[in-house]
């Protein structure tokens, strides 16, 4: 697990540290965003697709009045991330305690409709049970939410070295979200209040926005095992590393993800900038043509055919639009004399390989170790 918990470090500290053009940073913190909005929304049960949780986010989300609450839902959770982001970095951060965490659970539940019994940021005054799980007497919470707030912030969690520090938080986040559900403190909206102080103590230990999001959208992946690990916990009277196990893998494994999209990312730039190389400042308008077309093409997710090519674009319909078949197929085989494409049965595709061959080689141990002897 330390070993998981190094690499998620590592990985965190990646990227943070990562340098991305504006828009696509952007785009990559508003992706992460919906995702860990969607997550922690779904695993209560708010239908809303990724797509449409991206579209609420940039104000473009239009829904019918029966299906207005799992929007409200969603903006709350994102309006909630917004405030805990901007205290983190403003600070100072508030302790831990029972008005903190009920204040959470109010933005929770904002301009919601809740049952009979339950008010926002208002602790339960009635018993709860959860699948086989039975909540803390209600008489006990506010007391157990203050305790809870007390251990958090208290010196069990600091950190010797600060090389360890997002592993500290990274354990800190896990066990707050455990014992929150434990508790169940609130009428309704538990297991989002939870998640928001994970994503809360994620960020003031310096876990870059786009990750911190991703626990969230691994319990709601694995959610059978989410609930099955929490009822396992509770279960054995309190022993959690077996549910810090499951949360770090899982955060290792959505890191990774991240770290390959973001490389992704690097490399159609600098894909895009060999083009330009490529062509240099031409004035010639068969270059421009063709510089066009390939960086067209490149944006393409599978090879296209060469009877595609005309409508890849505006800028190609445009460009050929006047133009015979041979001129397309003189530009293709100019390309393709460039390195710059290869054609197959399947059609053209961009010749990436030429900037990924300036990766540097490294072993592959599994096959090795498979035909060693």
């Amino acid at each position: 697990m330390w070993a998981m918990l190094g690499e998620c470090r590592s990985k965190c500290d990646h990227i943070a540290g990562v340098p991305l053009t504006p828009d696509i940073a952007d785009r990559f913190h508003r992706l992460y965003l919906a995702k860990g909005a969607r997550a922690t929304t779904a695993i209560e049960g708010n239908t809303l697709t990724e797509e449409e949780v991206l579209k609420a986010i940039r104000g473009e989300l239009k829904l019918p009045p029966s299906r207005e609450y799992l929007e409200q839902e969603v903006r709350n959770i994102i309006d909630a991330f917004g405030v805990i982001f901007n205290n983190v970095v403003h600070g100072p951060l508030p302790r831990m305690n029972a008005d903190s965490f009920s204040e959470l659970n109010r933005m929770v539940l904002t301009n919601l409709s809740v049952d009979e019994g339950v008010s926002p940021g208002q602790i339960r005054a009635h018993s709860v049970g959860v699948a086989h799980y039975r909540g803390a007497p209600h008489q006990d919470c506010r007391h157990l939410l203050d305790r809870l707030g007390q251990w958090l912030d208290g010196p069990d969690f600091d950190c010797p070295d600060p090389d360890l520090r997002i592993a500290f938080g990274i354990i800190k986040a896990i066990v707050a979200h455990v014992y929150l559900a434990w508790i169940h403190a609130f009428g309704d909206g538990n297991g989002r209040t939870a998640r928001l102080v994970e994503f809360q103590i994620l960020v003031s230990y310096g876990v870059a926005s786009p990750a911190t999001h991703l626990l969230s959208n691994h319990y709601n992946l694995t959610r059978s095992e989410y609930y099955r690990q929490l009822d396992r916990a509770s279960k054995s009277g309190g022993e959690v590393l077996p549910f810090i196990k499951y949360a770090v893998q899982g955060l290792l494994d959505g890191l990774r993800e991240q770290i390959a999209e973001i490389r992704q990312y690097q490399l159609n730039i600098l894909w895009s900038n060999y083009v330009h190389e490529v062509f240099g400042n031409t004035n010639s308008a068969s270059e421009i043509r063709r510089r066009n077309l390939v960086l067209d093409i490149s944006k393409q997710s599978e090879p296209i055919r060469v009877s595609q090519l005309r409508q890849l674009s505006p800028r190609t319909v445009q460009a050929y639009q006047n133009k015979t078949m041979m001129t397309l197929k003189r530009d293709i085989q100019a390309l393709q004399a460039a390195g710059l494409i290869v054609r197959s049965k399947s059609g053209i595709r961009p010749n990436k390989s030429i900037i990924e061959a300036f990766v540097p080689d490294r072993a592959d141990f599994e096959k090795l170790r498979t035909t060693v002897g």
